[in-house]
């Protein structure tokens, strides 16, 4: 028997519980808490995979150069508890990775982890000087805090409209929750996906009257980056290499860069490394290149030889529409801001 339908009943009962407590949010029985800033929460019905960071650091390029931005997650597998504000001593055990990517990348920004958003939220806004703007990462379901301004991510090939409720699906909602976006964006898509295919998609998406859907791509950086230095990735074809991914779907990731004669380690998801799993990437590397994601690289730097240590830079991109959603976010932040 197919294990999906076992696990059919378990969905129904997650489903009732989190349609539930979205009813009572509605409702107003359970309070959700608003905030005299622009908040911007980035987040999926799924489990993963959709492309959060790539986005959220879309975000932060267009508003950091117009406003004072902060960066508040939850810290997913960091050993700190509580309020974190990053600083020097911030490392990836202490924000988890994201966030201490954030931090590596954008100095200008401030950037805090908290479970508890309103906290996090509250203890942001004491700070001198204020944000201006707050980007909420991985905080769709966070319901104790309502945003002004909701991005919804769904990944191309693996649409909330065709997956089921956890268990027997990867969705931690049902898909009537896509209904609270202002935005819908299709990520990862292939970078020539034809506007026939997308409106199929947007039919299938079934947006509401109001919700903007667009589709992005992730491009890949044409150099591969070290602590010393970055090399071109056509001057490294044809040489062996190891490739290591802890992330939710690496297969884009080592499709890119894989050739024959690579050495290919697949980890879980926000895989904390212990020193058995880098003994094991030193011995398969043996003096070869090493090549992992961004996200794996603030956890595996220091650990592992900075000369062969390498990561491969994302960004996500527009396939059309780009000005337009650019120009939505700003025109929120803006009104926002001005009517604080």
């Amino acid at each position: 028997m197919d294990l999906r339908k076992i696990l059919f009943p378990f969905s129904w009962l997650y489903w009732a519980v989190t349609a539930i407590r979205n009813h009572f949010y509605d409702k107003g029985l359970f309070t959700s808490y608003t905030f005299d800033v622009p908040v911007i929460a980035i987040g999926n019905l799924s489990t993963g995979g959709t492309g959060k960071t790539p986005q959220t650091e879309y975000l932060i390029r267009l508003l950091s150069g117009r406003y004072r931005v902060a960066t508040l997650s939850r810290g997913y597998k960091r050993k700190s508890k509580g309020y974190v504000l990053a600083g020097d001593s911030a490392n990836a055990a202490i924000l988890g990775d994201e966030p201490y990517q954030f931090h590596s990348k954008f100095p200008n920004i401030r950037v805090a982890v908290d479970a508890d958003r309103k906290n996090g939220i509250g203890q942001l806004l004491s700070l001198s000087p204020r944000p201006e703007v707050i980007l909420l990462d991985d905080a769709y379901q966070h319901r104790r805090v309502k945003a002004g301004f909701y991005i919804l991510l769904t990944a191309y090939g693996d649409l909330y409209a065709d997956d089921f409720i956890l268990p027997a699906g990867n969705l931690r909602e049902g898909r009537s929750g896509a209904k609270r976006a202002d935005v819908i964006i299709v990520t990862k898509c292939p970078p020539e996906l034809s506007q026939s295919e997308q409106v199929k998609i947007r039919a299938k998406l079934k947006a509401q009257p109001g919700q903007k859907v667009y589709f992005t791509h992730i491009d890949y950086d044409m150099e591969v980056h070290s602590e010393e230095g970055h090399r071109d990735i056509t001057a490294i074809k044809g040489n062996p290499k190891v490739l290591v991914a802890g992330i939710a779907k690496p297969k884009p990731f080592f499709d890119h860069l894989s050739e024959e004669g690579d050495i290919v380690l697949t980890f879980p998801d926000h895989h904390d490394f212990t020193d058995k799993d880098i003994e094991e990437i030193n011995q398969q590397a043996n003096q070869k290149m090493i090549i992992t994601t961004e996200k794996d690289f603030v956890r595996l730097k220091g650990r592992l030889p900075k000369e062969q240590l390498f990561y491969l830079p994302i960004r996500s991109r527009f396939l059309s529409g780009g000005d337009d959603f650019d120009k939505t976010i700003l025109d929120y932040v803006g009104t926002s801001t001005a009517n604080r």
